[in-house]
């Protein structure tokens, strides 16, 4: 019991009054670091192997090797930490994934391992700043050392998360933005004398340079109906992908038109239309609310200096005379 209040003694002259709360931390993220090692090493329990067969139709862990080269992947070995084993969630992530971009087939083990990394580097980093600042100044509070150790892991951990859901919304937005344009491409193509499926074709092509995420979804859409799937199934994974309400309207139009046997143009004529007075309405409504959001800076960069240069002058002569009247009191 001497021993280890000698040695609470220590770090506390050491370290300041934190010091045994920053050495029990830092023990712990070593801890951490030594036994994750064995846990991802683990060998994969046969049953699991089995069930992952199943899943997979039915082909083989050797098979499935031999249609995917994974020996430059250097997280397969992991994929029992990193990726989800239940299969619904497995596939939400992998759906997100793909609206914000990211189509390889590890993009969910690279994300949840993004965020693992993240999330213990920068609290090893917030722990190396707690100490040296408890160094520093040794009456930090033990409530803001905590929060400088466990925010940044925090931080860490939520970053790739908020990074996919940018790129989600802004891919959303481009595609958007572009769909007008590529109906109106579309519509003139279809009224060439071209076929729906060429004209994807050409549409993807069109747009790359301008909006390349919609371009490589109409893309994605002329190598599925190339490989033989039938054009529904891939509208309707395309609407899925994408995320967007007016890229649903128009795969539904496009398959009521093939199933009631309507001309795709008169369809494509009037969701054209459509389009193009939503987009002027939603422009509309951005200049609308312009006003709106510019009146509290407005407010803020007018005002003081219009008061300034109203009641400056007063306020000036008011003191004057008050320091006058002061001085002339002190002389009499």
């Amino acid at each position: 019991m001497e021993f280890l209040n000698t040695f609470n003694a220590m770090l506390k002259e050491n370290f300041g009054e934190l010091g045994p709360f920053v050495v029990v931390g830092v023990l712990g993220i070593l801890l951490i670091a030594l036994t994750l090692p064995f846990l991802l090493n683990r060998k994969e329990d046969p049953l699991d192997k089995l069930k992952k067969a199943q899943r997979q139709g039915g082909t083989s862990v050797e098979k499935t090797a031999l249609r995917f080269d994974t020996k430059d992947d250097k997280l397969e070995k992991y994929a029992n930490f990193l990726e989800p084993q239940d299969e619904e969630e497995y596939s939400a992530a992998r759906l997100q994934l793909l609206r914000a971009g990211y189509r390889s087939k590890n993009a969910v083990r690279m994300f949840h391992f993004a965020q693992f990394a993240l999330g213990l580097g920068l609290l090893g980093a917030g722990a190396i700043f707690a100490v040296i600042t408890s160094q520093t100044n040794p009456d930090t509070s033990m409530q803001k050392t905590l929060m400088m150790v466990l925010l940044p892991g925090v931080l860490g951990y939520y970053l790739p998360r908020y990074w996919v859901n940018k790129r989600v919304a802004q891919r959303q937005e481009e595609m958007v933005n572009g769909f007008p344009d590529a109906l109106d491409m579309m519509l003139v193509c279809v009224e060439a004398g071209q076929s729906m499926d060429q004209a994807i074709i050409r549409v993807s092509r069109e747009l790359q340079a301008g909006f390349p995420a919609l371009a490589e979804e109409f893309a994605t859409v002329a190598y599925e109906l190339k490989a033989g799937k039938d054009r529904p199934s891939v509208l309707k994974d395309m609407s899925e992908r994408a995320g967007a309400p007016d890229i649903a309207s128009f795969v539904t139009v496009l398959i009521q038109s093939a199933t009631f046997g309507t001309s795709i143009a008169d369809a494509l004529r009037v969701f054209a239309g459509e389009m193009r007075d939503k987009r002027v309405m939603r422009a509309e409504e951005k200049a609308n609310t312009l006003p709106t959001k510019m009146t509290l800076a407005t407010m803020m960069l007018t005002v003081p200096p219009l008061l300034i240069i109203l009641i400056g002058p007063s306020v000036y002569g008011i003191a004057t005379l008050l320091g006058g009247g002061a001085a002339t009191s002190i002389g009499n």
